[in-house]
Order: structure tokens, then C-alpha cells, then sequence
């Protein structure tokens, strides 16, 4: 009885210490703080095995061990946050898969490996809502209420599995955006970050600018405002600086290592080393990002550039 009574409180006082060490998210935010976020899932799972054509969402359930190891390679490289591997993990983006049906499964059971991984570290768990990956009315087939609900699924699901916030990224149009947070709201309050992919450079695919995003945006009941995956380096810098004059809302900012290239074998690489994209650090928080990361092509060793970098700054 007595080891067991030692155990338990060995337990608390473990707790106790995390609780104490891991500040609120949005205090950090708002007393300026610089935090790491983590690099790619899709193309580091790739380049660890996963085939062609399948999603992290499959290792979830098939190798979750795989999904772990990743999360704990982004944390021993220097993230204070980490995505879950849900980005693609909406009911309607599965609905075409053999995942069909397990929307709810999938993300629950993400935020528990990146919880494991995480322990009792101080190391924040954001929830990862992608795009739908369809286009809403008049452009597409979705309805309105459609995407709403799959997000509600979605934020509900990571919410009450255990997340300390949510992000949803890679996004281009500012409709399915407004969907995507009136779903959030309705079933949590956990602090949210928007972040839009420039993909053709300077705007979305559907033609959203820096500025653009911001006055739709703002009004809007999120947290942060922010970038990621994109275009170049060069382009989303420019685009980072873009936000930073239109809103008065803290900055995201995870680009891309550069941008795809194919080499003789076929195989699709990122042509930013780790050194090249620390070294560009000190301008993304001259530029008004408060989380740095990256997004494809970000391998652990390019994190910990960044992390190396953004502590120096």
C-alpha cells in the first residue's frame, strides 16, 4: 500500500510540474514569446515508407509507432508545438477512401500518439484540420453546412481527445475558411490559428492576398492569423510582411523548404538544406512571426536550423 500511495504521488507531483511549466498557449502568445512549431508530416512519413498515394491518416491506425517516433524527432529537434496527423482526416476528405466512416477514430486516436509522444514535457498538441478537398457552391458540390458539420466533427473529436489547440491550414478560400470556424466554434474554445497556403505565389488558388485574408478574417473569433505551406521562400516572405501590415493579430508561419523539385529517378525532393532555411530565421521574426516552423520538405535537422536560429535571434 504504501509503494502504491508513493507511486500516486510521484503521479501528482508529475502533473503538478507540467501544469506549472506548460504556460497557457495564449499567455506565451501574448507576451511575445517566440515558439517552434514542427516540420512536414506527409514528406517525412513518406520518406520513412509511407507508399505513394496513401495519407498519414493510414499510419495512424497501421503503424502508430511510426507517427510517434515522428512527433518525437520534431520534439528532440526543438518544436514546442505539434500537429497531429489528421490533415486530411475530415469525414468528407475520407469519404472516398478506405477510411470511410472513421473520421472520429482517426482523430482521437491522433492526439493520443502525439500525447504519448509529448509525456510530460512542456510541448503544446494543435490539432491539424486541413482542407475539405472539395470546393463549396457555385464553384464545387459542396453545400454550406456540409463543411461546417465536418469540421464540427473534426474540432470535436481532437478537442475532447485532449488538444491544446487547433489550426486550420493550407487553406484558399475564404469561404470554406468561414465554414471551418463557424464548425470550430460550435463545439470548441480552444485557441485557433488560420493559416493560408500562397501557392501561386503571391495569392491562393482562389485568389486571396495577404491583405484580403486579413479583412475578411479579422473579425473573425481566431487567435492567429498565419501562413504555411506556399510557394518560395522568397514569396512567402514577402507575403508574411504582407500580413503583418493588414492585421493586428499574432503571425503563424511554417513554409515550405523551398519548393519541389524531381530528380532523374522521379522522386520529388526539397532543394532548401537545414542550414540555408535557419539562416532565414531572423528575418521571419523581423517580419512578425511569433511560431516558426515548416511545412513540405521540413525534415527534423531543418527544425532544429530553425529552432537553433529563432533561440539565437
Amino acid at each position: 500500500m504504501i509503494k502504491w500511495l508513493k507511486i500516486t504521488q510521484l503521479l501528482v507531483n508529475q502533473d503538478k510540474i507540467t501544469l506549472m511549466t506548460k504556460q497557457t498557449f495564449l499567455t506565451r502568445i501574448t507576451n511575445h514569446e517566440i515558439l517552434i512549431s514542427d516540420g512536414a508530416t506527409g514528406t517525412n512519413l513518406i520518406a520513412r515508407g509511407l507508399p505513394g498515394g496513401q495519407t498519414a491518416e493510414s499510419w495512424v491506425i497501421a503503424h502508430p509507432q511510426k507517427i510517434i517516433q515522428l512527433h518525437k524527432d520534431f520534439i528532440n529537434a526543438g518544436a514546442d508545438i505539434i500537429l497531429t496527423s489528421t490533415f486530411s482526416a475530415s469525414s468528407i476528405r475520407l469519404s472516398n477512401s478506405d477510411l470511410r466512416g472513421k473520421a472520429v477514430e482517426i482523430n482521437r486516436k491522433a492526439v493520443e500518439l502525439a500525447r504519448e509522444a509529448v509525456g510530460t514535457a512542456p510541448i503544446y498538441v494543435a490539432g491539424s484540420l486541413g482542407p475539405v478537398g472539395q470546393l463549396l457552391k457555385p464553384y464545387g458540390p459542396l453545400e454550406t453546412n456540409e463543411v461546417i458539420n465536418a469540421y464540427a466533427e473534426q474540432a470535436d473529436a481532437i478537442t475532447r481527445a485532449g488538444a491544446d489547440l487547433l489550426v486550420i491550414e493550407t487553406q484558399f478560400d475564404i469561404a470554406e475558411i468561414k465554414a471551418a470556424v463557424q464548425g470550430v466554434r460550435q463545439v470548441s474554445e480552444l485557441p485557433l490559428v488560420v493559416s493560408l497556403s500562397y501557392d501561386r505565389g503571391r495569392r491562393t488558388m482562389m485568389g486571396v492576398s495577404p491583405s484580403l485574408a486579413s479583412k475578411e478574417l479579422d473579425s473573425l473569433p481566431i487567435d492567429m492569423l498565419g501562413i504555411n505551406c506556399g510557394h518560395s521562400l522568397e514569396d512567402n516572405l514577402q507575403n508574411l510582411l504582407d500580413l503583418k501590415q493588414a492585421t493586428s493579430k499574432p503571425l503563424w508561419f511554417k513554409p515550405n523548404a523551398g519548393l519541389p523539385r524531381v530528380d532523374a529517378s522521379g522522386n520529388t525532393f526539397y532543394d532548401i538544406t537545414p542550414e540555408k532555411m535557419g539562416a532565414l530565421v531572423p528575418s521571419w521574426l523581423e517580419a512578425g512571426a511569433q511560431v516558426v516552423g515548416g511545412c513540405c520538405g521540413t525534415s527534423p535537422e531543418h527544425l532544429a536550423a530553425i529552432a537553433r536560429n529563432a533561440k539565437a535571434s
